[in-house]
């Protein structure tokens, strides 16, 4: 019944490597300016360890989008804990900091659209990908 996970179209799989990584190289580009605007701190309403933790994404998501447009398994794996993980954080900003609605909040429209390509393609791609140099 799960064949054709299998068999997912190469183009497929390198479209959806190319897609990903440059929205995650746009990510890390948007997370490298906060960083040389306002340092480790880029949002005073929000806690140090989520500052700490959105600034990290400079170089995470960096690295995933080069270890996805390199066609890598870790880069897929990479690729959807960034989004468990940075959805959830940006899940928290919204509603149990700033009490705000998902419907005020277009930032997290996006990113929620772009964890459900990320993590709802992640099993059809990943077996596709080469696991040599993935120590």
């Amino acid at each position: 019944m799960t064949e054709w996970v299998h068999h997912t179209p190469r183009w497929v799989v390198i479209s959806v490597c190319v897609i990903a990584g440059v929205l995650f190289f746009v990510g890390a580009f948007a997370h490298v300016t906060d960083l040389l605007r306002h340092g480790l701190h880029p949002y005073d309403w929000a806690p140090g360890w989520l500052n700490l933790y959105w600034s990290s994404l400079a170089l995470f998501d960096a690295l995933a989008a080069a270890l996805l447009i390199l066609g890598k398994r870790r880069g897929t794996d990479l690729a959807c804990a960034i989004m468990a993980t940075d959805l959830a954080a940006n899940w928290y900003a919204v509603y149990g900091i700033q009490h705000s609605s998902f419907a005020a909040q277009p930032g997290l429209q996006r990113l929620t659209v772009f964890a459900a390509l990320v993590l709802g393609t992640a099993p059809f791609i990943r077996r596709r990908l080469t696991s040599r140099g993935d120590a």
